[in-house]
Parts: C-alpha cells; sequence; structure tokens
C-alpha cells in the first residue's frame, strides 16, 4: 500500500499555549480530530491515523501535560479544531474521551464523535448534539463495558458498539474500520438532511 501523506502544523491556544499536531491524508471532505487518552505527544495515535487516513484526513495532536485544567484543554482542542476546517469529526479514547464529550458538551463546534472507553466526565450530557458512538472491549472488565452503555443511553444521540475480544488498549487495525463505517454514515446522513451538501 501507498504511504500515507503526512505533515506537522502548530496552532496557538486562546492563552497562548502552542499545540502542536499532525495531519495524515490528503484526502477532501471534513477530517477526524484524533484526542489521546495521555496528556503528552500523539504518537500513540499514529497506527490509528495512518489506517484513517486512506480514508479521510485525520489530525492528531499533543495534548498538555499533567495537569491541565479541563478548560485549558477544551480550548487547545478548539484551536485545533478551528485548524483541521468545518464539520471535523473528534474521536478520544479513555481522558480523551471524557475530554471530548466535555468539549462537545461546552458548545464546540464538532460533527461526529466518537469515544472508546472513555473516562468519567463531568459534562451535562445533555447538551451534546452531535451523533455520538460509544465503543468497548469485549474483553474489557463489567464495569467498562457497563459504563459505556450507560454512557450511550444518557446521550441524546448515540449508540454503543462492543469489540470483540479488544480490552481498553484496543488494536488500532480492529477499531479504524469501525470509526470509519460511522463516520461515513454520520457524513451520509448529513447530506441527506435539508439544507444538507
Amino acid at each position: 500500500m501507498d504511504e500515507v501523506s503526512r505533515f506537522g502544523g502548530r496552532v496557538t491556544s486562546r492563552d497562548g499555549t502552542p499545540v502542536a499536531y499532525e495531519r495524515y491524508g490528503d484526502g477532501d471532505g471534513p477530517p477526524l480530530v484524533l484526542v489521546g487518552g495521555a496528556p503528552g505527544a500523539a504518537a500513540g495515535e499514529r497506527a490509528l491515523a495512518g489506517l484513517l487516513a486512506r480514508s479521510f484526513p485525520v489530525v492528531a495532536y499533543a495534548r498538555r501535560g499533567r495537569g491541565g485544567a479541563v478548560e485549558r484543554e477544551i480550548e487547545d482542542l478548539a484551536a485545533v479544531l478551528a485548524a483541521a476546517g468545518p464539520g471535523a469529526a473528534v474521536h478520544g479514547a479513555g481522558a480523551g474521551g471524557a475530554l471530548v464529550l466535555a468539549a462537545a458538551a461546552a458548545g464546540l463546534p464538532v460533527g461526529p464523535v466518537s469515544v472508546y472507553e472513555p473516562a468519567p466526565t463531568g459534562a451535562s450530557l445533555g447538551r451534546v448534539s452531535a451523533r455520538v458512538l460509544v465503543v468497548d472491549g469485549g474483553a474489557s472488565p463489567a464495569e467498562s463495558r457497563r459504563a459505556a452503555r450507560a454512557l450511550a443511553a444518557a446521550l441524546p444521540r448515540a449508540r454503543h458498539r462492543t469489540l470483540t475480544g479488544q480490552t481498553h488498549e484496543v488494536a488500532p487495525h480492529v477499531l479504524a474500520p469501525v470509526l470509519a463505517g460511522f463516520l461515513a454514515e454520520s457524513l451520509a446522513e448529513e447530506r441527506d438532511l435539508p439544507g444538507g451538501s
């Protein structure tokens, strides 16, 4: 297979903090922004980004180090979304999933949202207007799977999916086609709405 193109960039958050990101793929259409579970480098997202970038552009960014306030992290994500372009979808795993949900509840302009076993969030989930896919691993602890189902039930426009045999450390080649299918379906639904493009 051909190598996926990749280039780096930098945006400035509202408080002046620089946020580094990498953009994968050259495709048209709304990109997907990946929000990692652990603050720091976006390296952990590279395998998933490389797989997904064959279908659409993907942006992965380096979250703030430990101790970053949620409000500041939401501002960082807002800056990355502005650079990514209108209608960007967002995916987060673990603590990154909680951040994505908090950002959507705070009114950030996001397209479809997916989360993989997100950490608990204090966000007002009823305010999340985006389509949401909540995913968990079939080999994860029962508590994690129950929490994922409860989260999907609490969100206005969500559905739940379990990936057989996966744990909290989901295999990128298993998750990528699920995300790609959800995003393609969400974009098709948007186009079919009155006034859709």
